[in-house]
């Protein structure tokens, strides 16, 4: 973000109208990050309804936590999306009915160029079920840095590893997906 007179970016002064509990700053906080942190949760839980309840309360905790959010370069987003992910565990682990899944259907569907393809179908199914075999930390990577479109560094400061870490997990995700979608062999006959 651009800098401003006082040397602080824009995310700043909005973080410090937010902890004064400025209406227009937490309008501006919850309309360009609520989209992000919705479909962060919705690659993880099956459920519409859960997904928009933890979205909201992902807000609702910012609010009352955001005196103890200290601005230090990374950016909120990053703190919302640890907040997001701990109330996603904490869902999963008090509610051992609600499946997870990385990849839902709609999601896929908006962000695939096949999507129309029976191929493209094919492929999406395959894919859905690839993830499944990673570790956590694997899909958190491949999740936020390629569904959700974050840099390293953002990736980084969000699982709140170094970014040799995402890195190399990033690499062994992509590793094991191909490995899983060419069949172990290889060949390469679905990649």
């Amino acid at each position: 973000m651009p800098g401003t007179k006082s040397g602080l970016s824009d995310e700043a002064l909005v973080i410090q109208k937010a902890k004064k509990f400025d209406s227009d700053a937490w309008t501006q906080i919850y309309n360009c990050y609520y989209p992000k942190i919705y479909a962060y949760l919705s690659y993880r839980l099956a459920d519409t309804n859960t997904v928009e309840d933890i979205t909201a309360t992902v807000f609702l905790r910012a609010v009352e936590q955001i005196e103890s959010f200290k601005y230090r370069g990374p950016p909120l987003l990053a703190w919302l999306y640890r907040i997001a992910h701990n109330l996603m565990v904490d869902h999963i682990r008090g509610k051992a009915k609600v499946k997870t899944q990385q990849l839902t259907e709609e999601v896929l569907a908006e962000n695939s160029m096949a999507k129309y393809t029976t191929e493209g179908i094919l492929i999406r199914d395959e894919l859905k079920s690839a993830i499944k075999n990673l570790t956590e930390d694997q899909r958190r990577v491949v999740l936020l840095k390629f569904i959700v479109g974050l840099s390293n560094a953002e990736v980084s400061q969000t699982m709140r590893k170094s970014e040799g870490a995402v890195k190399a997990l990033q690499h062994r995700a992509l590793a094991s997906l191909k490995r899983i979608l060419t069949g172990g062999d290889g060949s390469g006959e679905r990649l």
